[in-house]
């Protein structure tokens, strides 16, 4: 099982980006996606999580800017974020709890990552 992130990048403050995360491999069912963030010198934190069922959950602060999305046919959670600010800036990394054909008990799997600067 592999996770693939896309659509980080540099934008102003104020401006938008979408990210994207494609699990693939052998995958019977994914329960819950989620992205997280880590700003430098700092901790790996939650920012939003969608079950299969499609609820969400996400950090206070961020809900309103912040938009995680999915979908099930295409194993692939989305977070659109909008008004960004230069302290959003962190390498951003999507989660997949899923069930593979490999074990028998869901499983946590990572992204690699992608880089989301946000300038002033």
């Amino acid at each position: 099982v592999q996770l693939q992130a896309s659509g980080g990048g540099l934008v102003q403050a104020g401006g938008s980006l979408r990210l994207s995360c494609v699990a693939s491999g052998l995958i019977r069912s994914i329960e819950s996606m989620g992205w997280y963030r880590q700003a430098p010198g700092k901790q790996r934190q939650l920012v939003a999580t969608i079950a299969e069922s499609g609820t969400t959950n996400y950090v206070v602060p961020l809900k309103g800017r912040f938009t995680i999305s999915r979908d099930n046919a295409k194993n692939t959670v989305y977070l659109q974020m909008d008004s960004l600010r230069p302290e959003d800036t962190a390498v951003y990394y999507c989660r997949a709890t899923l069930l593979s054909w490999t074990r028998s008990v869901p499983w946590d799997y990572w992204g690699q990552g992608t880089q989301v600067t946000v300038s002033s």
